[in-house]
C-alpha cells in the first residue's frame, strides 16, 4: 500500500516538519506490529533525507496533522507544549447516534498497556485524568435497519482532546455511548460492518485536523491543517455534510 507513497508535507522549516498522515500507516516501528515494514519516521526521514524526531503520536488508524522536529534539541522544546497543553489540536470524526450540540467529557482513563512492549509495567496505576471537549456539526439518518433500530443515525463531531492519553478520543467516545464509525478496537461491529459494505468505508473515521503549536525559536503561532482523504470525501458527499 505505501511501497511508492509519498507523504504528503505540509509544513517544513529548518527545525519542524508536518505531514498529513494517511490512516493505517505507523508512525514509527512498533512491536505490536512486528509484520508492518512502513512507518512515517522512516518514510519522511528517506523522502526529505534528513534525520525526524517523533513529537507526538496518531494512531495507526488515524489520519491528520503529524509533527516532526529536524534535530533532538527542537524536538524537546516542542514536547513540553504537548506535556503541558499549551498546543491546541482539533479532530473530525464520525459518530454512531445524535451526539449532543456540545459537551465537556471528564472521564479519567487507565493506561492502556501493550501486551508486548509494556509487558513490565504496572497494571495497578491509577486511572489519568483524561479530558475532550466536543461539537457536533452535523447530523443525518439513513433509512437502513442496523441492529434492532429501523434506521441509523450519524453525527459529525468536532474534538478537542485537553490531555493526551493513549486512545483518549475513541475511548471518550464509547463512554458517552457515541462510539466512533470504523473503530474495530472501541466502535460497534454492527456499524463498522454497514458502512463498510454500503459505502466501501475500510478506516476509522477520525482525521486530525489541525494543530496549532507556537513555533520554538520565532515565538510565531503555527496553525498546520491537513486536507480530508479519499474517505472523509465520499463521506461528506453521501452524507449531504458540508464542511
Amino acid at each position: 500500500m505505501f511501497a511508492e507513497y509519498q507523504l504528503e508535507i505540509i509544513y517544513k522549516d529548518e527545525y519542524l516538519v508536518a505531514i498529513n498522515k494517511p490512516s493505517g500507516l505507523l508512525v514509527h516501528k512498533s512491536m505490536i506490529d512486528r509484520h508492518e515494514i512502513y512507518f512515517a519516521m522512516k518514510m519522511l526521514r528517506d523522502q526529505i533525507g534528513q534525520w525526524v524526531y517523533p513529537i507526538h503520536r496518531l494512531d495507526k488508524p488515524t489520519s491528520g496533522v503529524l509533527l516532526f522536529a529536524l534535530d533532538s534539541h527542537t524536538a524537546k522544546l516542542m514536547s513540553e507544549q504537548f506535556k503541558n497543553h499549551t498546543m491546541q489540536k482539533t479532530y473530525i470524526a464520525v459518530a454512531r447516534g445524535y451526539v449532543e450540540p456540545q459537551g465537556f467529557i471528564d472521564h479519567p482513563l487507565k493506561e492502556k498497556l501493550d501486551k508486548i512492549s509494556d509487558k513490565n509495567a504496572s497494571k495497578y496505576k491509577e486511572a489519568q485524568e483524561a479530558q475532550t471537549a466536543y461539537e457536533c456539526l452535523d447530523t443525518i439518518e439513513l433509512n437502513a435497519s442496523v441492529g434492532r433500530y429501523d434506521t441509523v443515525r450519524y453525527s459529525l463531531v468536532k474534538l478537542l482532546p485537553q490531555t493526551g492519553r493513549k486512545h483518549q478520543l475513541r475511548r471518550h467516545m464509547k463512554h458517552i455511548n457515541h462510539h466512533l464509525v470504523g473503530d474495530t478496537k472501541y466502535g460497534r461491529g454492527e456499524h463498522n460492518k454497514f458502512v463498510r459494505e454500503t459505502y466501501n468505508m475500510n478506516r476509522l473515521l477520525l482525521h486530525a485536523l489541525s494543530l496549532e503549536v507556537v513555533h520554538p525559536y520565532t515565538n510565531e503561532t503555527l496553525f498546520l491543517e491537513a486536507a480530508y482523504d479519499e474517505t472523509f470525501e465520499m463521506v461528506f458527499k453521501e452524507f449531504g455534510w458540508k464542511i
